[in-house]
């Protein structure tokens, strides 16, 4: 192991974020500032000094978040604190997008131009902000398409607390806190003062639990449900009675051309007052109710009405709250001293337009909040829905609420049928795998179930990167405890005693949403040493992702959890047999995971009969959103709920490793046997339809370029491909015919190669969708 520290040293702010994240050092070999005699007598290393290593991640993220950027002096101190060779380090680090080691501005905006903000309008946002002198980094997709175009502003450094004013929360590692090896979790955000003690629920009131530019959804507590939805579009876009189609059993709203989530989200930006909001609880994050007036309020100027858990017009420059008070048991440090500096949170602005960004820009605190979660369900309040029925109706800050509407039922029933009662039930079901590969989750836990090699993890993959892909990020902020019970009765099935959940580094509501309700469960006994009594020890860990694509391949995300760049292992072994930390483990994504609870609550024969999937729809339809619908729904009836465009050109199925159909073939049904016997795939849920004005040889070029960026380089195959397919779709993308035929046939060629002899799915799918867009929609001819 080659230990060259260089001469560089950490600034005291760099110092105190590693220290913040893995204690103070114990010694000088650790980077303390002075030697003691124990110190020239013996060092640590050897195995304490490896099983740090999976703390690289956070630790980076620490650094990140503080300064804004990683520097030479940074890093070496947080290789010395981890024992990890500043070069492998310094791998890592320049792995993902998010982190850069050359200086930056401490705050960055991110526009997301990939192919659902293309398709609403990016290009001209870009423009809008060049023209107005806004610097910004063009961003991947950041998981926020039915908001297109979307952006998201991120502020590194501290500020101190002055003159009694309420310091900005800073996010919180809950998850990495709650560590094997005795690590202190990030300090409980207080800024110098105690914070509020629980309420009845456990969670701190409304003055402990705000944050900056997001709180909490619109939902009831108190096991209150939402009025029923009133005839014509409501201001989500969900109608009632008349309004209302029932598609295989389940119902799906058919709301009013003028009505849909864009034109609610758009009005609570513009200051427009919605039609008829829904009667429910304004709860904020903590869980603490508000009042009883409607959640989303009229908007008068100065106060967005579908933002999250706004009890009244948002005041620019209002002093923020710091968040809520550590959950009981759950380890961390003390509270910091009065005027304590806190690090900056990140704002989301979506749909964005050049002068609200300008506007955020310059006045970060001002910014709109982010809107609720349910408002990309456009059929909230619908009955049938088993993944989505608590969106927007169960307070996502409180345990109590959740399980005032079935919540931990199904763990319940998990404890009665066994761990292999449970696996036989799942596997009965005939769940499949919903992140694309769609492998029998009952056979995958079975094979993790009987490995004898110990321990077992279960690891829940909610890095869903694929352009166009946001319905987990939806149950993540809509629904966090569900993930939380449904990893729980994985872990009870598997036998593993720890789980641990990967989420994407672009989701800031999402990872405080479900580092709350982790602390909460604790705090409850429903993560633990003994799980509601019944002996069974499991508890959950968050690490967040940084900004990879390549990391939603399993075995590459397994890497990046264990400190290690996320590139993707051979097969043989497989996760079952040797996955993270070298044991067996589990591995699946959200919307599968949730799926369990329903199974194991109706039974796996009521599951089969009225199965559902989540379709992410974006693009040029009218009510962009996650629709549940029932497997075998056509691709004609799902855009018809949505509300398709006058000129449909394309439909992409599956994201950028998807494919292209044309508009003549909408009557594909939509479930993995269907659309693979029409030639393209299901994938992920992938849905984004374009009408005639999206230029579509750019469309093909934006995806060639995600793939050249995204590639992580471990193989020659995709490493050389993906640029090469880029190069050919630059020489082509104003040529047709015969002027584009010896690079049509070179793009054929590199397409194949890609398919055929790359290591992981990345490159064996980066042909895909040009292929289809060639053949299936005539592009160049």
């Amino acid at each position: 192991m080659d230990l060259r520290f260089g001469d560089s040293k950490p600034t005291d702010e760099e110092r105190e974020a590693v220290d913040a994240l893995l204690g103070p050092p114990e010694s000088a070999w650790e980077g303390a500032d002075d030697r003691s005699p124990a110190d020239l007598r013996w060092a640590r290393g050897g195995r304490e000094a490896r099983e740090r290593r999976d703390l690289l991640l956070p630790g980076l993220h620490a650094l990140n978040d503080r300064v804004g950027w990683i520097s030479e002096g940074g890093l070496n101190y947080l290789c010395r604190r981890l024992t990890v060779p500043p070069a492998e380090a310094y791998g890592v680090a320049t792995f993902y997008s998010m982190f850069a080691v050359r200086p930056r501005p401490a705050q960055l905006l991110h526009v997301c131009t990939d192919l659902a903000c293309a398709a609403r309008g990016a290009g001209a946002l870009t423009s809008g902000l060049t023209a107005r002198g806004v610097t910004f980094a063009p961003s991947p997709c950041l998981g926020l398409c039915e908001r297109a175009p979307a952006a998201l502003l991120t502020r590194a450094g501290v500020e101190p607390a002055q003159d009694g004013s309420q310091p900005l929360a800073r996010e919180p590692e809950h998850g990495d806190s709650s560590a094997r090896d005795g690590r202190t979790a990030d300090p409980a955000p207080s800024g110098g003062r105690t914070a509020d003690p629980p309420t009845a629920d456990g969670v701190g009131s409304a003055d402990s639990v705000a944050r900056v530019g997001r709180t909490a959804d619109p939902a009831p507590s108190g096991g209150q449900t939402a009025d029923p939805p009133t005839a014509g579009p409501t201001a989500d876009g969900v109608g009632s009675g008349d309004s209302a189609a029932r598609v295989g059993g389940v119902a799906v709203g058919v709301p009013g051309a003028g009505a849909g989530p864009r034109r609610s989200l758009l009005g609570a930006l513009s200051g427009e007052a919605p039609t008829a909001p829904h009667t429910v609880n304004s709860v904020a994050p903590g869980g603490t109710t508000r009042g009883d007036g409607p959640a989303a309020h009229p908007v008068t100027p100065g106060g967005p009405a579908a933002a999250e858990g706004s009890s009244g017009p948002a005041t620019p420059g209002a002093p923020v709250t710091a968040a809520g008070p550590a959950a009981p048991g759950a380890s961390a440090a003390p509270p910091l001293a009065p005027g304590a500096p806190r690090t900056r949170l990140a704002a989301v602005i979506a749909p964005a337009t050049a002068a609200e960004l300008a506007y955020a820009v310059r006045d970060p605190e001002a910014a709109a909040p982010e809107v609720a979660a349910v408002m990309a369900v456009p059929q909230a309040g619908q009955a049938g829905l088993p993944l989505l029925a608590r969106v927007g109706v169960v307070d996502p800050g409180s345990v109590d609420d959740y399980r005032a509407h079935g919540g931990y039922a199904a763990l319940r029933r998990a404890f009665a049928l066994g761990p292999a009662g449970v696996i036989r039930e799942v596997t009965e079901s005939g769940l499949v795998g919903r992140g694309g590969a769609a492998f029998p989750t009952g056979r995958k836990w079975q094979a993790t179930a009987s490995q004898p090699d110990a321990p077992h993890y279960v690891v829940c993959n909610a890095d869903e990167s694929e352009p166009g892909t946001f319905k987990d990020r939806v149950l993540m902020e809509g629904d966090p405890y569900a993930l939380v019970e449904a990893m729980t009765v994985a872990g009870y099935a598997v036998g593993a005693d720890r789980g641990y959940l990967y989420i994407r580094g672009e989701y800031p509501r999402a990872h405080e949403r479900l580092a709350h309700a982790i602390d909460e469960a604790r705090a409850r006994g429903l993560l633990g040493d003994d799980v509601l009594g019944s002996g069974f020890a499991f508890d959950i860990e968050i690490r967040r992702g940084a900004g990879a694509y390549i990391c939603g391949e399993e075995t590459a995300l397994f890497n990046s959890i264990e400190g290690y760049r996320g590139e993707p292992r051979s097969k043989p072994p497989f996760p079952v047999e040797k996955g993270l930390f070298g044991k067996p483990t589990a591995a699946n994504n959200v919307e599968t995971l949730v799926n369990v609870l329903p199974i194991l609550t109706r039974g796996a024969e009521a599951f089969r009969a009225t199965e559902t999937k989540l379709f992410c729809v974006s693009g040029n339809v009218d009510r962009p959103g996650v629709y549940e619908l029932p497997f075998g729904i056509t691709l004609g009836e799902l855009l018809d709920l949505a509300g398709r465009p006058d000129t449909l050109r394309a439909v992409l199925l599956g994201g950028a490793a998807g494919g292209f159909v044309r508009p003549d073939e909408l009557d594909i049904p939509l479930t993995f046997e269907g659309t693979r016997a029409a030639g393209t795939t299901l994938g992920s849920g992938v849905v984004l339809v374009l009408d005639g004005s999206v230029d579509l040889p750019r469309i093909l070029l934006r995806i060639a370029e995600f793939f050249r960026d995204e590639s992580c380089g471990q193989c020659v195959p995709c490493r050389v491909g993906t640029v090469r397919q880029e190069e050919a779709l630059h020489r082509v993308k104003d040529r047709t015919g015969a002027a584009a035929a010896d690079d049509i046939a070179l793009l054929r060629e590199v397409g194949q190669a890609l398919r055929d002899a790359s290591i992981c799915g990345l490159g064996q799918t980066a042909w895909n969708a040009v292929e289809s867009a060639i053949d299936r929609l005539g592009v160049y001819t």
